[in-house]
């Protein structure tokens, strides 16, 4: 023994596989020991939450039973003590009259009405001890015959006295005959008198009908599982309901391998009990405990099995990957390391190479952006090239046009001067759609007075979207499609509506609409699948020449600056039908138009300083 613990020594001081298998039976062991007394106290959980749990739920049932019981004797003592029934019933004797039929109808009608408004009452009976009818909202009325089944009633009303009690089904009455047979009912039956308050009682007896399917309904909720079984007993052990497999329930019955759970009502005195297989408690703590078990064994022998490869191969890939992210933070984005495992060293390995592709793609992808961004924004600044030049030249224009007389050519010159200087407006970029729309009014003006006054326009502008900031120039393009291409062959009545409004999606809606030509359907196909192809893009293209277009510049630039300025979730929709107009909607979201813009005007701001450097 001596000589196996020195060689168990020095294999553990200088071999580290040994000393790794040693870690792992060491850290195996509390986590042995903490499972089993785990499995075995959460047995005893289990089982004193099932009994807390099953004793709420039972008596949450119970005080609804109790509550139901309580209901039908409210009811009961209401028919007992009602005048107008006691009254009739009074006013008839033993001759069976017209009269008397009227009488038991009208009573039948309060009973049923009383029937209508409470769920727990299934039937309501009252037998006329002078007449000898059984009057019953089940079957209408009918008499007894049979005198030991009349002087049954009759004491069972005198025994009563003022009190009540609950009868079940197979009570006996008379002559082999029980009281669910009398009553065409099985279920349980509450008896009392009639007129209560009356010292000289005729001895009419009450008799009301519980709906026993409320019962049944009301401790089948509580059923766990297909095996377990639920009753409910009165004062005196008798069975009132019962639901769950098993046979009738009765409590010398109840095992060790059974839980079982009692209810006694204080109001009632009822018992509500509840029997529960254990196996049924314990079936998924029995099969916890079983994969316990059977892990504990696998891990012992993997322990001992993974404790003399694990080590191998893990300082050769750590290496490899710290020296690649050495030479990716020193700038060389085109590193990839060789990799041949299929281990989890090299998943890392490859997800290292595919970061470093991923990480290159994204920063060529954001400086070709911003190369595109600048080069649009070079192209926008040429067209402000010496705006004073241009505003003073056509200042000129207008005097002279003026002093000629040619009025429409002054107004043009006059709006084509308003359009250029709002269009440049000192590089403010963004206008609220109601600033928007007072600059593409000049352009508008000039394309009428061009055209002739040939066409109308027409603005519906919701109040809500006035004040929402777009990109400038963005509804021209489709302005000046909607004229020269759905206005083209007009002499008169044409129509350019434009209309903005806010919806419960929080989308701002422009839309251009012309009652011109319309667009046949090919070229619509054509136009829709365009746009949806630069749609599916990862980024817009903003450089004409770099997309070698030839048709669609008006559209495609428009779309190209929604995309790029408000995402993805901007959307430009066309509908068209021929001979009847055309009409472009743009949607954009309302939360983009207060923060996106605003952050591209920064970017514009900052590109113009670097390219006037």
């Amino acid at each position: 023994m001596t000589k196996l613990l020195y060689w168990i020594g020095e294999r553990y001081s200088r071999n580290i596989q040994m000393r790794l298998t040693g870690y792992f039976l060491l850290i195996l062991l509390p986590l042995v020991l903490v499972s089993l007394f785990a499995i075995e106290k959460s047995r005893d959980i289990l089982y004193e939450q099932a009994v807390e749990r099953t004793q709420m739920a039972l008596s949450s049932t119970m005080d609804y039973i109790d509550l139901a019981l309580q209901n039908v004797e409210e009811i009961s003592a209401v028919i007992a003590a009602d005048p107008s029934i006691i009254e009739l019933l009074n006013k008839n004797n033993s001759n069976l009259s017209p009269e008397s039929i009227v009488d038991y109808s009208l009573i039948l009608k309060q009973l049923s009405n009383l029937i209508s408004v409470n769920r727990f009452v299934s039937e309501i009976s009252i037998y006329h001890q002078a007449s000898h009818m059984l009057i019953s909202t089940n079957f209408g009325g009918r008499r007894i015959l049979s005198e030991p089944q009349q002087d049954w009633l009759v004491n069972a009303s005198r025994t009563n006295g003022t009190g009540l009690r609950y009868m079940l089904a197979d009570a006996q009455v008379a002559d082999g005959m029980t009281l669910g047979s009398l009553l065409n009912a099985d279920s349980l039956f509450l008896v009392r008198s009639m007129d209560l308050y009356n010292t000289d009682r005729k001895s009419n007896l009450l008799v009301v009908t519980f709906n026993k399917n409320k019962l049944l309904n009301a401790i089948k909720v509580l059923l766990p599982s297909k095996n377990t079984r639920i009753s409910l007993r009165n004062e005196k052990g008798e069975l009132v309901v019962e639901t769950g497999s098993g046979g009738e329930l009765a409590e010398q019955h109840i095992v060790d391998s059974e839980m079982a759970v009692t209810i006694d009502s204080e109001y009632s005195l009822w018992r509500l009990t509840l029997v529960q297989p254990k196996e049924e408690l314990y079936e998924q703590t029995d099969q916890l405990r079983m994969f316990t078990y059977t892990i504990i064994a696998v891990s012992i022998l993997l322990a001992v099995g993974i404790s003399w490869v694990v080590y191998s191969g893990i300082a050769s890939p750590v290496h490899k990957l710290s020296r690649g992210m050495k030479q990716l933070g020193n700038g060389k984005l085109d590193i990839k390391l060789e990799n041949k495992r299929k281990d989890e060293f090299g998943f890392l390995i490859d997800s290292f190479n595919q970061m470093t592709i991923y990480q290159k793609h994204l920063i060529e992808d954001h400086y070709e952006q911003q190369l595109r961004l600048t080069t649009t924004e070079l192209k926008f600044l040429q067209s402000q090239i010496n705006p004073h030049f241009l505003y003073n030249t056509l200042d000129s224009i207008y005097w002279m046009a003026k002093n000629y007389e040619a009025e429409e050519i002054s107004e043009m010159v006059m709006n084509l001067s308003k359009f250029f200087r709002l269009s440049l407006n000192k590089g403010k970029e963004v206008f609220s759609i109601e600033e928007s729309l007072v600059h593409l009014h000049y352009y508008i003006r000039i394309q009428q007075l061009r055209f002739l006054e040939n066409f109308t326009v027409a603005y519906q502008i919701a109040e809500e979207s006035k004040d929402v900031l777009i990109m400038k120039l963005m509804l021209q393009p489709l302005v000046e499609n909607a004229i020269l291409h759905g206005m083209e062959g007009r002499t008169s009545g044409g129509l350019l509506s434009i209309s903005s409004w806010v919806d419960d999606k929080q989308f701002l809606n422009i839309s251009v609409q012309d009652n011109g030509t319309g667009i046949e359907g090919k070229r619509l196909c054509y136009i829709q699948n365009e746009l949806k192809q630069m749609g599916q893009r990862s980024y817009p293209s903003l450089s004409q020449d770099q997309e070698n277009v030839k048709d669609l510049f008006g559209l495609r630039n428009v779309y190209t600056r929604m995309q790029l300025y408000y995402g993805k979730q901007s959307v430009m929709a066309i509908r068209s039908i021929v001979g009847e107009g055309t009409t472009v909607t743009l949607s954009i979201p309302l939360d983009r138009c207060k923060e996106t813009l605003q952050q591209q005007t920064g970017l514009y701001d900052q590109m113009k300083e670097e390219a006037s450097l």
